[in-house]
């Protein structure tokens, strides 16, 4: 049991030696207010003045003080003094100086203190590490923190109170950690803020030992008697009393081994019932039990615990990659594997799969198929256009000259405005495309290919290389993309047969409608003539003759209904029929001062030829559309994906595989070296603490 303990000790240097706390080790801290007697607590356990005094605020930094016990005749020397001892002390910041003069130790932690801490009585949570060997102590190791205080003294910060406490609460809330609370004996039990803070992270009190210091200054009267007994505060690890140095005594020079003397003559006098239970001597030998108890009970977790982090750090270490030997076999190889692991996520089968999001091929697929596809189903046949569109082109294409039939070129010239809108989005498709393939290229480098990071100038190269290729590309696949619509329109192919099925159903649709205004008509008129004619014996200028409509009646009424229907076709301020001078109208209503409606109501015939043309623009912009949302995706893949894939690696290769860039290119970034020596560190460590405690199990000590 007694071995516990300098195992404990050996780990702790262990894990000194790279500096992390990752490992909670066994340990006891000592807590208390300031001035409460932690620091003389500590002494009389060494038996040795080594701790820095004074008024205030003094311990600003943990010490970690591990006491070891040696056997008398094995003294050290210390090489830098020539001087040998029973008795030295070493930090872990001087590395392997010794020292033998305890002054020099008081003095080495008041300057470690302000070279952190500063001269302001400012904390920090740097701890500094101190090892005692001597054959007068017994193996512990405690932390002596800060005392706890409640109002800032002179260029302390304002919070002072809240920092102590949290550098308190950050040490004994470690599972593995006894708590020694200090309390002075003048003051009340039931006030003490050690115990207070100990039952926040212990409120069982499973690891808590509470010590009364400063019987002997106790008012006249009075004692101890209740709180060692443990009436007034019940503590499960018990209560021990001490007496401590006083400021005269220090001043005075007396020894540790003196006041212990009188320490026990004390409590011989003051408590005799209690002598054997109390005291420096007592206290050292139950924290040493303790300790050697806490430190069975922690073993095996330890040991667990010690194992997960070593094949954490193997596997970290493994991520970081060897140091580089054959620079020229290196390069190719994270070349071939950028290569592979890019064309494996465009393909689906790369290593790592994104699960938060769709990425590489998948996300082009859904661009192809849901984004696209979507975006050229919401455009409309018809958008853009109105009645009055279709009208206004189907008379521009007649000329001068009335039209007995709906003109072709009027259908070819709305349907290929439609075409035209399909442009965009297929621009916008490749864009996309584009766009997903340059985020392949940083999802490898995060995901797939972590040896990349170690080399941030080859990196950066390959990002380059890629980059440059998708542009060189975009323009390209743009340029066909464009061609597909231009295509389209460069031929309206009427005879489509898709296109002459829907015509086809049309015209019957229109035959039957007509048949069934003919049958309408009364008896008495004929089929084959108009019903009337309009001024000057020419036909209505509505062309309503021409479907069977019945048109207006000659005479001044009649006039009036031509010339309206000719107002509309006339700009402002040009003269209508038989309003110029010498006309025989010359007297009549000009109707064009008539104020012309913004819509009138379309005759049959024009609400007719515009519901032929729409029909057309509708049923071959539907083909159109099909084909663009077919041939689109796939000239994307292959002007764009699948060119990318087939080239990337002779693309890479060509461009990087050169003797001049092999050193530059290969330079490992100084962060990248740095994590890979603590993750070295560090996994040393941790095989040197597994190999500890497995010597411990061997020989059966738990």
């Amino acid at each position: 049991m007694e071995a516990l303990i300098p195992v404990i000790n050996k780990l702790q240097d262990v894990f000194n030696t790279v500096g992390s706390d990752i490992i909670q080790l066994p340990q006891i801290a000592v807590v208390g207010t300031q001035s409460s007697g932690k620091s003389s607590v500590l002494e009389s356990l060494v038996g040795r003045d080594l701790l820095p005094r004074g008024t205030g605020i003094v311990t600003r930094r943990p010490l970690i003080l591990q006491l070891v016990h040696v056997d008398p005749g094995d003294a050290r020397k210390n090489e830098d003094c020539g001087r040998e001892g029973e008795e030295w002390g070493k930090f872990l910041h001087t590395k392997a100086m010794i020292y033998t003069d305890f002054d020099e130790i008081r003095q080495e932690i008041e300057t470690e203190t302000q070279r952190v801490s500063g001269n302001n009585k400012g904390i920090s949570d740097e701890p500094i590490h101190l090892k005692i060997f001597s054959p007068h102590v017994v193996n512990l190791t405690l932390v002596d923190l800060p005392g706890i205080t409640k109002v800032p003294v002179g260029d302390q910060p304002v919070d002072i109170e809240i920092q102590i406490r949290d550098l308190i609460l950050k040490h004994i809330s470690n599972p593995n950690c006894i708590i020694l609370a200090v309390t002075a004996a003048n003051t009340d039990m039931a006030t003490s803020e050690a115990l207070k803070v100990a039952r926040e992270v212990d409120p069982d009190g499973r690891r808590t030992l509470a010590v009364v210091t400063k019987l002997d200054l106790m008012d006249a009267g009075t004692d101890a008697m209740d709180v060692l007994m443990g009436r007034v505060i019940p503590v499960k690890l018990g209560l021990i009393g001490v007496v401590n140095r006083s400021q005269l005594d220090i001043n005075n020079k007396k020894s540790v081994a003196d006041a212990i003397r009188d320490e026990h003559a004390f409590l011989q006098k003051k408590y005799p019932s209690l002598a054997n239970r109390n005291g420096t001597k007592y206290l050292a030998r139950t924290l040493n039990r303790l300790l050697m108890h806490h430190i069975r009970d922690c073993l095996p977790e330890l040991k667990t615990r010690i194992n997960v982090l070593a094949a954490q750090y193997q596997s970290l270490l493994s991520s970081y990659g060897e140091p580089v030997e054959d620079q020229s076999a290196t390069l190719l190889q994270l070349i071939t594997k950028f290569a592979t692991e890019y064309c494996n996520t465009i393909e689906g089968t790369a290593k790592y799969i994104e699960t938060a999001e769709l990425c590489g091929g998948a996300r082009i697929c859904y661009i192809f198929h849901e984004t696209f596809g979507r975006t050229l189903e919401c455009v409309d046949p018809l958008g853009g256009l109105s009645t009055i569109d279709i009208l206004t082109a189907i008379r521009n294409a007649t000329g001068p000259r009335p039209s007995l039939f709906v003109p072709e070129i009027s259908f070819e010239l709305l349907v290929k405005k439609q075409v035209k809108r399909l442009e965009e989005p297929s621009l916008r498709c490749v864009e996309l495309v584009h766009e997903e393939m340059q985020r392949i290229i940083q999802h490898c480098s995060n995901y797939s290919t972590q040896e990349l990071q170690r080399f941030p100038k080859l990196h950066e190269a390959i990002v380059e290389v890629v980059t440059s290729l998708l542009r060189k590309r975009l323009p390209i696949t743009n340029e066909m993309v464009h061609n597909l619509v231009a295509i389209e329109l460069a031929y309206i192919n009427t005879k489509h047969p898709d296109f002459a099925d829907a015509c086809g159903v049309m015209n019957n649709n229109i035959e039957e409608q007509r048949r069934n205004r003919m049958r309408e008509l009364p008896s008495s008129v004929p089929r084959d003539k108009p019903l009337c004619k309009g001024l000057a014996g020419e036909p209505s200028a509505s062309g309503a003759d021409m479907d069977g409509a019945k048109t207006p009646a000659a005479g001044p009424q009649g006039e009036q209904d031509v010339t309206g229907a000719w107002r509309g076709m006339l700009k402002k301020g040009e003269e209508g029929p038989g309003s110029g001078p010498g006309s025989p109208f010359k007297g009549a209503v000009n109707l064009l001062d008539v104020p012309v409606p913004v819509a009138r109501k379309l005759s049959s015939r024009e609400q007719r030829d515009c519901e032929v043309i729409e029909r057309l623009i509708k049923s071959y912009f539907l083909i159109v559309r099909k084909n663009i949302q077919d041939s689109v995706p796939k000239a994307v893949m292959h002007f764009l994906v699948n060119h990318v894939k087939d080239s990337l690696q002779s693309e890479l290769v060509g461009q990087l595989y050169k003797s001049g860039l092999l050193n530059d290119l290969l330079t490992e970034s100084e962060d990248m070296a740095q994590r890979r020596k603590e993750a070295a560190d560090m996994l040393q460590a941790l095989q040197k603490a597994s190999q500890v405690i497995a010597e411990i199990r061997e020989t059966h000590m738990w």
